[in-house]
This record gives C-alpha cells, sequence and structure tokens, in this order.
C-alpha cells in the first residue's frame, strides 16, 4: 500500500485549558500533538458527526409516538376504571395492563437517559 504524502493544512486554536489537555494527552499517551488530533477527529468522525435535521426528524417521530402511547394508556385506565367501578374487570387485565405500563415506563426512562447522552454528546 503506497503511503501518501499528507500535504493540506488545518490550523486550529485552543484555549490555554484546551491546549494543556492536549499536551497532557501527548505526554500521558507518548503521541505527537498532531497524530494525537488527527487520530483522535479522523477515529471518532462518525461518532462527532451529528446530522441535525436527521436527529431532529427522529426526536418529532419518538415525540409522536410517545404521545401516542400516552392517550391510548389513558384511555385503556379510564375503561379499566369504569370496568373495575362495575365490578367486571377481569383481574388477569387488570395484571396484565399494569405489566405493560410498568414496561412503557421502563422504556421511557431508558429514552429519557439516551436523549440526555444525546444533548451531552452535542455540547461537546
Amino acid at each position: 500500500m503506497k503511503k501518501e504524502n499528507r500535504t493540506k493544512k488545518i490550523d486550529a486554536r485552543f484555549t490555554e485549558a484546551e491546549y494543556k489537555t492536549i499536551q497532557a494527552l501527548e505526554k500521558e499517551l507518548g503521541v505527537r500533538k498532531t497524530d494525537l488530533v488527527r487520530s483522535r477527529l479522523l477515529e471518532n468522525a462518525p461518532a462527532m458527526v451529528l446530522n441535525a435535521k436527521e436527529l431532529i426528524r427522529s426526536l418529532d417521530s419518538i415525540s409522536a409516538e410517545i404521545g401516542r402511547s400516552g392517550n391510548n394508556i389513558n384511555q385503556l385506565a379510564r375503561y379499566a376504571n369504569i370496568l373495575n367501578n362495575k365490578k367486571v374487570l377481569s383481574p388477569m387485565v387488570a395484571e396484565r395492563f399494569n405489566m405493560l405500563f410498568e414496561q412503557y415506563l421502563l422504556n421511557q426512562k431508558m429514552l429519557e437517559a439516551s436523549l440526555r447522552k444525546v444533548v451531552r454528546a452535542m455540547g461537546h
């Protein structure tokens, strides 16, 4: 495989704190600053680049689905209360509803945690 010469240059400015972090990594890892920056940028590029339009579309879709799920849960809960008041609610149906509702809450917590990670990643 032919080694290609690096002929293109990108200048970047860093704050004093950022530069000290780079220097510390250079010393700790035993890698030159240019190699460190190049490897961090190019190897992590897919994780670093974020398509904001695609993310917003996905979040819109997720939000709409959560809204629909919430509406369905409310309708089911109202109907279950009506049946319970008439003393005709099956314990098996109530148990199944509670199990599904717990799973819904767990999924919602997982989604919130994932969204927090995305927001944090966007800030860095």
